[in-house]
């Protein structure tokens, strides 16, 4: 069939030439072609985009029943990630904390890196928006792995929820272990310490332990990407913390704002500040030997390099902004 030959219908009839006709133009007369208007593409039927998003999650729905979806040895749960949580939060993103991002391209497409960023507004809201910060704005939509506290992994429903959004715990091994994946690894250093601390003290970084963080990213020979944010401090204005009641329910502190806990659960909605999340220069860390990790003093100029710069950009952004609010 490969060398069988079309033959046409016709090929036996004899071709005979239809004459065109031709009209004759005067000279002075231009020829003047008229434009052919292109024929309207059909537009999409409005319920199209609906259909597609409708079937789209019929088979996310049909996956999670099945169990057709891969997590990694964290519990990482990409799809659950891009398509359900990153969506809840969004709105908040865009809408509420109108968040601006300056310095994304201070950001490796490729390969890991370790983001360092100040901790504030009494609820740990900044983490999940600099989550979204990255993947939306970010060209290559990179995905931060963010370092949790052991207490956000004793809690039942947000355990499970921190885990498929791709938190994992506080602990150096498991920082090395992503970071060498090629991961990108966020880690707020000031910890309790900055998210509890009162209103007073807002935007004045508290110590960043002992330089950790420092010591995993030369490990792993990745860069260190400081990370300032601006807004957080605000959500929740801590003019108080119980501490008596702070130690019976077993949490670092119990915060009083100026609607919680004298408004219920309406005290809990956060003030809707304009957040800017500015991403630093990279500070290099390959070109140290192995053993650089195992030197303090090294430790110590380093993590005080990455708190001073976000220090500095905070200072800048504050006197930048026009209001908290807009």
């Amino acid at each position: 069939m490969a060398d069988a030959k079309v033959i046409p219908l016709d090929e036996d009839r004899p071709r005979r030439r239809i004459p065109r006709r031709v009209r004759a133009v005067p000279a002075a007369e231009p020829v003047v072609e008229e434009p052919v208007a292109p024929e309207p593409t059909p537009a999409a039927a409005p319920g199209d985009s609906w259909d597609r998003r409708v079937a789209g999650g019929l088979a996310f729905l049909r996956r999670r029943v099945t169990g057709d979806y891969e997590v990694d040895d964290f519990g990482y749960d990409k799809e659950l990630t891009d398509q359900v949580l990153m969506s809840l939060m969004r709105p908040l993103y865009d809408k509420y904390f109108r968040v601006e991002v300056k310095g994304i391209e201070n950001i490796p497409a490729e390969g890991g890196a370790l983001i360092v960023a100040n901790h504030s507004g009494t609820l740990p809201l900044d983490g999940l928006m600099l989550q979204v910060a990255v993947h939306d704005h970010h060209p290559a939509e990179r995905h931060l792995r963010l370092l949790a506290a052991d207490l956000v992994f004793m809690l039942p429903v947000v355990n499970e929820l921190a885990r498929k959004a791709g938190h994992t715990l506080a602990c150096a091994e498991d920082a090395q272990r992503l970071l060498e994946a090629g991961e990108l690894v966020g880690v707020m250093p000031e910890g309790f310490k900055g998210i509890g601390k009162p209103f007073g003290d807002r935007y004045k970084l508290q110590r960043f332990g002992r330089g950790g963080f420092v010591s995993t990213a030369l490990r792993a020979g990745t860069p260190i990407v400081p990370c300032s944010i601006v807004g957080a401090e605000e959500i929740y204005p801590m003019v108080g913390n119980a501490k008596t009641l702070a130690r019976l329910l077993g949490v670092p502190y119990f915060p009083i704002t100026p609607t919680f806990p004298w408004l219920g659960p309406l005290g809990a909605v956060p003030l809707p500040t304009k957040w800017t999340i500015q991403f630093g220069e990279p500070i290099p860390t390959d070109g140290y030997a192995a053993e650089a990790a195992e030197d303090p003093m090294l430790m110590f100029n380093l993590t005080d390099q990455v708190r001073e710069q976000i220090q500095h950009t905070l200072y800048k952004l504050l006197v930048q902004r026009r209001s908290v609010f807009f």
